[in-house]
């Protein structure tokens, strides 16, 4: 497979999924013209991503990767979890990084249990009845104080306690080697090359 389109127009996640998978081009829908938006109303992290999949596969009928990711700490009985994007959303306007950031560490204030881990889903829609999925996760903790400018979204907050250091403390390559989307990358790569 040479290339992708990705149900996304989001810069750093077509960054990512560049680096992610070397050798392939990866389209986003205004690429190729098509004005893209999906509305995250699934229960799941897998209905997400299929669900953006199908959607965008319906319009441009190639194949198509669909993502979807989040946060779930345990203090807080799993949110931010698929809404980790609305996060704090009051219907009127969604809130940006920073302050979903800023949200998310005041509730957890003076709270001891900062256990977390990152979910990513991976989609691929080949055509109308035939794809795959893969969900993988990467554990650690929330930081006290956000920490580092690589990365985006929560990854400033994500503390991985093995190496002392926040996800968006690391450079590109270690970080595609240790979270959540580039171990789900990783898998649905060994399952393409399987496929024929």
């Amino acid at each position: 497979m040479t290339e992708l389109l990705l149900a996304s127009n989001n810069e750093h996640k077509h960054a990512e999924f560049v680096r992610l998978f070397p050798g392939v081009r990866i389209v986003r829908p205004r690429d190729i013209g098509v004005d893209f938006d999906f509305a995250e109303g699934g229960a799941s992290f897998l209905e997400n991503a299929l669900g953006k999949a199908r959607a965008l596969h319906d319009i441009a009928r190639r194949a198509v990767i669909g993502d979807d990711s989040g946060l779930c700490v345990a203090a807080l009985g799993g949110e931010p979890g698929v809404h980790s994007s609305r996060y704090g959303w009051d219907g009127a306007r969604k809130l940006e990084t920073a302050e979903r950031n800023a949200l998310l560490a005041s509730r957890l204030a003076g709270v001891e249990d900062r256990r977390a881990f990152f979910v990513c889903c991976l989609a691929l829609v080949l055509d109308a009845e035939r794809f795959v999925a893969v969900q993988e996760t990467v554990h650690g903790r929330i930081a006290e104080a956000p920490r580092g400018a690589n990365g985006f979204g929560y990854d400033p907050l994500f503390l991985l306690p093995d190496r002392g250091l926040t996800i968006a403390e690391l450079p590109d390559a270690e970080k595609d080697l240790v979270s959540h989307r580039g171990r789900a990358a990783r898998r649905l790569r060994r399952m393409l090359d399987g496929m024929t």
